[in-house]
């Protein structure tokens, strides 16, 4: 594949414009309006990270090919969340193009209206590219842009798909074959636990609050729903039990010592240093594990979806977007700006660094793409294949963060032997007055 990155001259070139966002071989006339708003300025505000330093780093590109300049402010996450809510609140925001996180800040945008609504710009062949349409976006993201009764307020842009980790030597020194189940994982796990040798069959988040982002993978595929069509919480009922119940048999018995305090990190550690057979967690851990630097088990490492449960197969899955303020007096430029974001070209570059994995179909289904990947095949396999069975990990509500502090504090006082079904029982009793107080602000 040609190497990414063409000159500010070849992007001035018009025939060129259309193959910035992948519409190489389309008729001129196909590509949208790219240079009418060309002496606009616009402010981004993104997020600290790979995906928003990427946008910064080839802004020039997007303004040769528009004329729109653009400044951006990339902020560390947690204050950059803390300024977009202040600044969204004062209808007077600084920035035009807003960076969100889905799992923590959709409902709150969507219930105070703060993000515009584009759905009318995705059907309009003057602003928007012909490959960009909604069937390009995975089955999550779709339900993290779209309001519940339809509107469009932002493009998905980057996921976390939760997939499976093994130790390919450890499974292959006993025979064992690869888990595709539950019931099968749990097998695999006892036959492969060897605590006097320091190896463990599983590890896994066991921190409070971080903890949440594995067990929904449980939840989810036990058939779970965190509400009901009235919004009322589901997490005390048989799947919550018995999603939970599988949480504290392999954390509690199958898992390294002090996992009560794993959050990634420790995780992560364990299972480089060959001490635990396997892992469910986010799918961009794969750089570090392949890292002769960081990892002992460089080129051992097993990467498939997460085994199914008894009423389903998901992987949990986290987001983030890109959206156009309400009180945005530039919105069409916006509009271009965020599909530019969200375009092949960018997406293929924030796959090729290991930055992001792509919402869109067409960027990871992609063989140039894919060749200019530096994981292992089988890595991009289980993200293409967990896209097709993705689901939202966390309850798409005002309040996430109490909820996975209360629910995470739950599941931790189950690895020290708690009852499952009491723990959530509590949870659910302290969280739904919060939910409700919520809903009714």
């Amino acid at each position: 594949m040609a190497p990414f990155g063409p000159t500010r001259r070849t992007l001035l070139q018009g025939a060129l414009s259309a193959a910035v966002l992948g519409l190489a071989g389309l008729p001129a006339r196909a590509a949208p309006q790219w240079r009418k708003f060309a002496g606009t300025t616009l402010e981004a505000n993104l997020i600290k990270g790979p995906r928003g330093e990427l946008l910064q780093k080839y802004a020039g590109e997007f303004t040769a090919l528009t004329g729109i300049e653009v400044g951006s402010e990339v902020i560390p996450e947690q204050q950059q969340r803390q300024k977009a809510v202040i600044e969204l609140a004062s209808g007077r925001p600084s920035f035009d193009v807003i960076h969100l996180s889905y799992h923590v800040q959709k409902r709150q945008f969507e219930k105070a209206g703060w993000l515009a609504d584009v759905s009318g710009f995705m059907n309009n062949p003057e602003l928007t590219a012909p490959d960009l349409v909604e069937s390009d976006f995975s089955a999550a993201g779709l339900q993290f842009a779209k309001a519940d009764h339809g509107p469009m307020h932002s493009l998905p842009w980057s996921v976390d798909y939760f997939i499976l980790y093994y130790n390919k030597e450890l499974f292959e020194k006993k025979g064992i074959a690869v888990p595709t189940t539950f019931d099968q994982m749990v097998t695999a796990a006892e036959a492969l636990n060897d605590p006097k040798r320091g190896i463990y069959g599983f590890v896994g988040r066991g921190l409070r609050n971080a903890n949440m982002a594995l067990w929904t993978n449980f939840f989810l595929n036990y058939g779970g729903e965190f509400l009901d069509a009235k919004g009322q919480l589901l997490t005390d009922g048989p799947e919550a039990i018995e999603a939970t119940q599988l949480y504290q048999r392999l954390l509690t018995g199958l898992a390294p010592p002090g996992v009560a305090g794993f959050n990634w990190m420790e995780s992560m550690a364990a299972f480089t240093q060959g001490r635990a057979a396997m892992w469910i967690d986010a799918d961009g851990w794969a750089p570090p594990l392949e890292d002769p630097n960081a990892s002992r088990i460089v080129g051992k490492v097993g990467y498939t979806v997460v085994p199914a449960g008894p009423k389903g197969q998901f992987s949990s899955t986290y987001g983030d977007g890109i959206g156009i303020a309400q009180a945005s007096p530039n919105k069409e430029a916006a509009w271009l700006y965020c599909q530019w974001a969200v375009s092949k070209l960018m997406g293929a570059r924030l796959l090729q660094i290991g930055g992001g994995v792509p919402f869109r179909h067409s960027v990871l289904d992609d063989a140039e793409v894919r060749q200019g990947i530096k994981m292992p095949p089988a890595w991009l396999d289980s993200v293409i294949a967990s896209a097709k069975i993705s689901k939202l990990g966390l309850p798409v509500v005002i309040p996430v963060a109490e909820f996975r502090d209360i629910f995470g504090a739950a599941l931790t006082a189950t690895l020290s032997g708690a009852d499952p079904a009491a723990e959530l029982k509590k949870a659910s009793d302290q969280y739904r007055p919060i939910l409700e107080r919520s809903e009714k602000a």
